[in-house]
């Protein structure tokens, strides 16, 4: 059976606040246990009215003590933004609160604009050029011992998995040096995709941690009953891209009908793009189309994304991705 995890923005809507978007995100966590996925990530954002996830390591506090099997995760922390110190200890506690079921993906991205990063760190001493260095430096604080001279405690010891998350060549570049699982943000950068998982296979060297090349790549799946209640929900997260990509960012709207249809076909097109790694409408349209995803690209496991405005509506669509993926 496909794999299927979850990447959830932790979601927060025109008229919601963040405390109900995190209750929704403990509730749809254990929702997705029941349902066999295999792991739930939060991702970090900053500076974004419609997303409750900044804070990630707490985010994940609040998921754990919500489930009791399913591996949860960051999907994942903008090393950037951190002393990989610091992430050392916060990983290290959830991995203490909640052993062996902690993921540690790392991005490169500030997560939001220039001026939130200078605002998370103080200064642009660390930027992207440092990010190989300091996955290095994470590694040998998880690892423990005495290369680095100074202790992350609680982290050493841990050896967390690590994941490289990217949407370019880069990130597929790095895992594959480091042997590290790789996951690639196709849910809204889908560009690269196929080159990167190519690279990233073709130069993987083997690791402590990994034997081989394991990736993941994501999906955005919107299921519901029926194709038209499928299409509707799916309006929500359209409205926040185009807002996103138009420089107009802020809670998730509830769904319209005929979304789409009313878009100049300029940004239809720009949509169509973005989302073009996606699968909207019943079990048979979602089961279509990961079977087409994973053969194109190989993936061991498939991340779905999945925003909807009812909360409901969101737990319905992850029942029916699951029913989905076993159908395969």
């Amino acid at each position: 059976m496909l794999k299927l995890a979850f990447l959830d923005l932790v979601p927060v809507t025109d008229n919601g606040t963040v405390a109900q978007s995190l209750a929704n995100a403990a509730d749809l966590a254990g929702h997705a246990e029941e349902l066999g996925y295999s792991r739930y990530w939060v991702a970090e954002h900053h500076g974004m009215a419609g997303i409750a996830s900044a804070a990630t390591s707490v985010v994940l506090a609040h998921i754990g003590h919500a489930t009791r099997t399913i591996r949860i995760g960051a999907g994942g922390i903008m090393l950037p933004n951190h002393a990989p110190m610091v992430i050392a200890e916060q990983f290290g506690t959830l991995e203490a609160l909640f052993p062996g079921r902690i993921d540690l993906g790392l991005g490169r991205a500030p997560g939001s604009d220039q001026r939130v990063a200078q605002a998370l760190r103080r200064n642009l001493a660390s930027d992207e050029r440092q990010f190989p260095q300091d996955v290095v430096e994470l590694q040998a604080f998880l690892a423990g011992g005495e290369r680095l001279g100074i202790r992350a405690v609680p982290g050493e010891g841990t050896n967390i998995p690590l994941w490289i998350l990217g949407s370019s060549l880069f990130g597929a570049q790095l895992a594959a040096m480091l042997g590290l699982p790789y996951a690639f943000a196709s849910h809204f950068a889908p560009d690269a995709l196929d080159e990167a998982l190519a690279l990233y296979r073709r130069q993987f060297k083997p690791s402590a941690q990994l034997s081989e090349p394991y990736a993941m790549a994501a999906f955005n799946v919107f299921a519901a009953d029926t194709r038209e209640e499928a299409e509707y929900l799916a309006s929500s997260q359209q409205q926040a891209f185009v807002a996103l990509r138009t420089g107009n960012p802020g809670r998730m709207p509830p769904p319209r009908a005929g979304y789409t249809d009313s878009l100049p076909p300029n940004a239809r097109a720009i949509l169509d793009h973005v989302l073009q790694c996606s699968a909207v409408g019943t079990v048979e349209d979602v089961a279509a189309g990961l079977k087409a995803f994973v053969a194109r690209t190989g993936a061991d496991e498939v991340i779905v994304a999945s925003s909807m405005y009812d909360h409901d509506a969101r737990k319905r669509s992850l029942a029916l991705a699951m029913e989905a993926a076993k159908s395969l």
